[in-house]
Order: C-alpha cells, then sequence, then structure tokens
C-alpha cells in the first residue's frame, strides 16, 4: 500500500486523498524539464501537485495547474499550501479542454504526466481510471491544448510510454509542433526502453537524444546518472 505522503528536500506531497500516488515518471518528467527562461507554466493534469512544485523550486515562474479530479485539486492545494513557493503556484478545478477555451493566456513552458493507457484493461476504481486511460483527455484534445496555450517560443515536455510516444509525435508533427530533444528511459539495464521523456517546440531546431537508465542489476539500486538527475529532490541522493 502506498504510503499517505512523500518527502523530498525541500516540500512534502500529501497524498492519501488521490487516486495516483507520486511515481517515477513524474519524478523524471518535473528533474528533466529546463525552467531557464520561463515566466509562466501551466502543468496539465497535475495530480498531487508534485510536477508543479518541483518546476516551482527551480524557477521563478509563475504556475498554473490545472487537474479534472475534484480530490486531485483539494490534494494539490493542500501541498501548495503547505510550500515555499505558495504564492506563485495555482490550482484549478478544470479540463484542459475547458481552460483552452476560456483562456487566452500563453505559457512559455507547458509540462503533462498525462493519461496514456489507450487499449488496455482498466482500473476498477473510477478516479484511478481517469487519471491513467485517456478518455477524458485524448491525445488530439492535449495537443490541441498545448498549441492554443502554448507562446510561439514555448517549450512543451511530457512523458509517455515508448508505443504512445511515438503515436503522439506523429500527430505533434502533423501540426507544426516539433520534437527537439528525447531522452529514452530503461528501467534496468537488462530491460528495454520503457518511456520516453520529449520536448517539443514550434521551431524545428536541431534535434539531441540521449538515454537514462534508472537502476542497476538489483532493485533500489541506482543508477549515477538517475542520482544525478533526481538529486536536487529526492531525500535519500
Amino acid at each position: 500500500m502506498a504510503s499517505q505522503s512523500f518527502a523530498f528536500k525541500q516540500f512534502k506531497i500529501n497524498q492519501d486523498k488521490c487516486a495516483m500516488k507520486v511515481g517515477t515518471d513524474a519524478v523524471l518528467l518535473g528533474a528533466w524539464v529546463n525552467t531557464a527562461n520561463a515566466k509562466n507554466i501551466l502543468d496539465i493534469g497535475t495530480g498531487t501537485g508534485i510536477i508543479a512544485l518541483m518546476l516551482a523550486q527551480k524557477s521563478g515562474a509563475k504556475i498554473d495547474a490545472i487537474d479534472i479530479d475534484e480530490n486531485a485539486c483539494i490534494q494539490a492545494t493542500e501541498n501548495v499550501n503547505n510550500c515555499l513557493w505558495k504564492d506563485r503556484v495555482h490550482i484549478h478545478h478544470v479540463s484542459l479542454q475547458k481552460f483552452a477555451q476560456t483562456n487566452d493566456r500563453k505559457y512559455d513552458l507547458i509540462v503533462s504526466n498525462p493519461p496514456y493507457f489507450v487499449d488496455s484493461s482498466k482500473a476498477s476504481e473510477e478516479a484511478r481510471t481517469n487519471a491513467r486511460h485517456t478518455d477524458q483527455l485524448p491525445y488530439n484534445d492535449l495537443l490541441n491544448g498545448v498549441l492554443k496555450l502554448l507562446s510561439p517560443t514555448g517549450k512543451f515536455y511530457v512523458i509517455l510510454p515508448t508505443k504512445e510516444s511515438e503515436l503522439f509525435k506523429e500527430l505533434a508533427n502533423e501540426n507544426k509542433l516539433f520534437l527537439t530533444k528525447l531522452t529514452r528511459v530503461v528501467t534496468r539495464y537488462d530491460k528495454p526502453e520503457k518511456r520516453w521523456l520529449m520536448r517539443f517546440e514550434f521551431t524545428p531546431r536541431s534535434f539531441s537524444e540521449n538515454s537514462i537508465t534508472i537502476e542497476k542489476d538489483e532493485r533500489h539500486s541506482y543508477t549515477d546518472e538517475y542520482k544525478e538527475l533526481t538529486k536536487d529532490y529526492y531525500l535519500a541522493f
């Protein structure tokens, strides 16, 4: 059973009200995002608020964080109110579709750890299902929201499983949003790649690609590269 809270170096995440608990995907994405020069940030599907708080820790940006789940927003608000940057992080209980329709602001940086299962079996708990599956946030809707809200020189960061990443990359490319940076995530040296960390921009700049492995042969024996990426957040590193 997942812990009711998770402590990082500069903030704590309570997660008793959230269907989706703190996970490696969120930590990877939050640590990987480059916030340089970002004055305003949008976090789509904030959940506990973990990524919003990670980005607040390493930037001076104002951050809007949205989620369609009411309990997640209650939890995220609680976590924000207990952090050092509560004046810069604002939680909104709203779908991306509605937020994009009613908001004219353009963001320097948009980040999302979105629901990603398209054809798999669904969890019995409705909130967990909504958090993990694309039914309420199809990739086309996610992409359309980003196209509407991202500034012309802005950057969009997202993490998805490998298969879904290929699909999303194609959709983005068709809409003139180009993949400019890719990090392939491997859980262990003896495993195939599991996730893609992706950065998209409207301008097709020079493309860079690398990979990161999380664990060595033994569980919880972490690689130096993973420790280096997450050292500003994890207490153990």
